[in-house]
Parts: structure tokens; C-alpha cells; sequence
């Protein structure tokens, strides 16, 4: 079967995507979806002073604020109502899964299919309202500190601040839930994907320049963007490795005939996880230090000027946890997405074993031996791939955007979306291939 479909998947052609009109809506959704998210990134928060704001983001732009201004798609340098985008829905996320593990009920909610998984999302929904609004009051209060951002400040500037940005990240995660459904692709993925690739063209025209202004050596900008060429070969390369290990089926007699036993493979990817563990490592930098980063304009302690200051970009800190939560998620990622005991019970009741492996539970030790061992390899190799650009920013001082945090997430949701465009077309093609069987058929009658 699994022949048939890369068979298939090789036969495609632009006839057979014409063909697909049902596909044709969803694509056409998507785009309709990411164009009003980016209508969205140039509608200013009510209150404020667009000129004042941009001063003062010009000044904090190189810190961590940049880097949430990448995933916001640059509403956080217009300071629109998208600013937050969807950070805090997936720092809730991640408590959510995390906390899951620990508690008996949460855990009895994931086992109870669609109803269950409903339950989790809406008690993922409430934790990112508190979320979103704890981090836009922060925002609220740091703006007030900036001198001649706010018009009036106040506790009515404050309200509607705090509503403005969480109704704006609820509309995203309305929005992104409706692309997953309705669309192509994961929609929490495209959003953020969207807001990188539109400010790509800018970052790159700006790199050029400072390398043309001298601001930085000519070869380190040729460099940087050879080095982008390549790590979108090691991304494409890393992404598509798989540790197939080889399953071998009975023979079977079928009357008085006996049938050699089939082989087949089960395909293990080196990155499992994909590139969640480099979004969840990043929200959960960007939801403590954006809040301190903005509140460290105005009047602050000097303990939450120093948490800035060591949270900053390139800082030992900052590269350290980022590191250390890559890591974390890319091996609690892959234990949630993989199960290596149901994998071993589903092969033993199909009659499938790993030649030199007892069936049950011998066979899911060795899978989760395996699925480790890859896992180390495909976590250092996210941890380094995302790493390059901050300690290329700390040493040039140069915009990050397009270095390997960015360029990971850009080719790895274009990865996943392709693949769900061929799935959809092979599904087309097996369809009219039917068709064909049970018209062929007819006219033999």
C-alpha cells in the first residue's frame, strides 16, 4: 500500500490538482485566512501615538523585542491589535500538555477521544485569556512609562489595552483553528509562517544594505545569506531522515495454498517533534521578557532591569535556556505524538514483528531505544540550527530574522503543507481510479 501511494504521489500533475476543486477551496481559504491576519498587523492599539511608539521601538528593537516583532508578523513595531499574535495560546499550550502528564484527570481527558480533546482546548483557551491578559496589562504599563507613547494615560487606557490585544489573540486562535479545519496546513503554524515570510523581503534588503553602508564587513553579508542557503539544506535534509526499521509478517496459507510473508517498514523521523519545541522554547522566553523588557522602559526595580538585561538577546542566559527548552520539548514532544507500547501492540495483533525481537513488550523497548537514540540527535540538531542566529546577532549586531530560528519554522510549515496538498491529491487520484474500476466493470457486465 505504502508503494502505491509514493507511486501516486510521483504520477501527480497540474491536471490532476485542476481537477481537485475541493482542494482549490481550501487553498483559497487558507490565503483569504492569512490575508486578514496581515490586514490585521497594520491596525494600531486605540490610544496611543504611532510616531512616539516608533522611536521608542527603534531604540528596543534589537533586544528581545525584535524577536517577538518576528513572530508578530511586525504588529508589534505598529503596535497593532495583533501584536500579541499567538504566543500566549501556546504558552498555554504548553502548561496544559505539561501539566497533563502530572494529573490523573487530565490525563483520563486525553484518552477519551474528540470529546476529551474538545475539553483540553477549551481549558487551553481559558489559560491563554489569563495569560494574554496578564502580558497586555505589562505592555500597557510599559507604554505608559515611555515618554509621549500613550495620549492619556490611565486605568481606561489600561482597560482597553487589555481587551483590545486579547481580542485580538482570540480572533487568531479562532482563526488559526478555522484554517486546520477548513484549510491547508496547520493554521497556528501558517500564522506565524506568514508573519516571518512578510518580513523577510525587508530583512534581506537590509542585511544588503548594511553590508553595502559598511556597517558590517561585505563578506559577513554574503556569508550570512550563503549560510541561510544552507541551513535550508540541513533543515530539508534533517527533516525528511527517517530510521526505518524493518517489520516482518508470517507466512499465511490460504486453502492449499501458502503465501510468503509480507515485509514492510515503520518509518521513525529524526525530528519527530518538527519544529514545535523551537516555538514552545521561544514563547516561553518572549512571555516573562517581553513583559519585563517594556516595564524596564518606565520607572523599574533594578531586579527586573537586571532579569532584562540577562534575558537579552546573545546574552549566556538567554542562549542557555533556550537550548535547554528545545531539548526538553523535543523529547516531550515526541513522547506525546509516540507511543512505542501502542506501536508494539498494534504490530502484534496485525502479526507483524521486528526480526530478532520478541513481540510486546521487547518490541516497544526496542523501538523506544531507538526512537531515543534518534531523538538526541534530532534535538541537537534543532538546539544548533536555532541557536546560529543568536550568536550571530550577539557578534554582528544585525537583524536575526533571517537566521535559523525563522528559516526552521519557514521551511519545516512548507514541509507539512506540501505534504498535506499531495495527500489530498493522491486521495483525488485514488478516487477517479475507482471511478474508472466501477465504470470498467459495468461496461463488462
Amino acid at each position: 500500500m505504502a508503494s502505491a501511494a509514493e507511486q501516486l504521489a510521483r504520477n501527480l500533475s497540474f491536471s490532476t490538482f485542476s481537477k481537485a476543486k475541493a482542494l482549490q477551496q481550501r487553498i483559497w481559504f487558507t490565503l483569504g485566512a492569512l490575508l486578514v491576519y496581515r490586514l490585521g498587523t497594520y491596525i494600531p492599539l486605540p490610544g496611543i501615538d504611532p510616531d512616539a511608539f516608533r522611536a521608542t521601538f527603534e531604540q528596543s528593537q534589537q533586544g528581545i523585542i525584535g524577536m517577538f516583532n518576528m513572530f508578530a508578523g511586525g504588529a508589534v513595531e505598529r503596535m497593532a491589535i495583533f501584536a500579541l499574535n499567538l504566543i500566549p495560546y501556546i504558552t498555554a499550550s504548553i502548561v496544559v500538555q505539561v501539566v497533563s502528564t502530572a494529573s490523573p484527570r487530565l490525563e483520563a481527558l486525553k484518552k477519551e477521544g474528540e470529546a476529551g480533546r474538545r475539553k483540553m482546548n477549551q481549558y487551553t483557551r481559558y489559560l491563554a485569556v489569563l495569560f494574554c491578559a496578564i502580558q497586555a496589562y505589562g505592555i500597557a504599563v510599559g507604554l505608559e512609562g515611555s515618554q509621549g507613547v500613550v495620549l492619556n494615560p490611565g486605568w481606561f487606557f489600561r482597560i482597553s489595552t487589555v481587551i483590545t490585544l486579547v481580542g485580538g489573540t482570540m480572533f487568531l486562535m479562532w482563526l488559526g483553528e478555522q484554517i486546520t479545519a477548513r484549510g491547508v496546513g496547520n493554521g497556528i503554524s501558517l500564522i506565524i509562517f506568514a508573519g516571518i515570510v512578510a518580513n523577510l523581503p525587508a530583512t534581506v534588503a537590509q542585511t544588503l544594505e548594511l553590508a553595502r553602508t559598511g556597517a558590517i564587513p561585505g563578506f559577513a553579508g554574503l556569508g550570512m545569506l550563503l549560510l541561510a542557503l544552507i541551513v535550508i539544506a540541513v533543515i530539508v535534509f534533517f527533516e525528511r531522515a527517517q530510521r526505518r526499521l524493518l517489520i516482518q509478517y508470517p507466512k499465511r496459507q490460504v486453502g492449499n495454498k501458502m503465501f510468503q510473508g509480507d515485509t514492510s517498514h515503520l518509518p521513525l523521523k529524526l525530528n519527530t517533534s518538527g519544529v514545535i519545541p523551537v516555538i514552545f522554547g521561544s514563547s516561553l522566553l518572549l512571555l516573562p521578557a517581553t513583559i519585563a523588557s517594556f516595564a524596564a522602559q518606565g520607572d523599574a526595580p533594578g531586579w527586573l532591569t537586571t532579569v532584562t538585561a540577562l534575558l537579552g538577546r546573545g546574552q549566556p542566559l538567554y542562549l542557555a535556556l533556550f537550548a535547554f527548552f528545545i531539548i526538553f520539548f523535543a523529547f516531550f514532544y515526541t513522547a506525546i505524538v509516540f507511543n512505542p507500547t501502542e506501536t508494539a501492540d498494534n504490530l502484534k495483533r496485525s502479526g507483524g514483528f521486528i526480526p530478532g525481537i520478541r513481540p510486546g513488550e521487547r518490541t516497544a523497548q526496542h523501538i523506544d531505544y531507538v526512537l531515543t537514540r534518534i531523538t538526541v540527535v534530532g534535538a541537537i540538531y534543532l538546539a544548533v540550527v536555532a541557536l546560529i542566529p543568536e550568536v550571530m546577532f550577539s557578534q554582528l549586531a544585525v537583524s536575526q530574522f533571517i537566521g535559523g530560528t525563522s528559516l526552521l519554522i519557514m521551511v519545516t510549515v512548507t514541509l507539512d503543507t506540501i505534504t498535506q496538498i499531495q495527500s489530498h491529491l493522491v486521495a483525488q487520484q485514488y478516487e477517479g481510479l475507482l471511478k474508472k474500476s466501477r465504470l470498467g466493470g459495468g461496461k463488462r457486465r
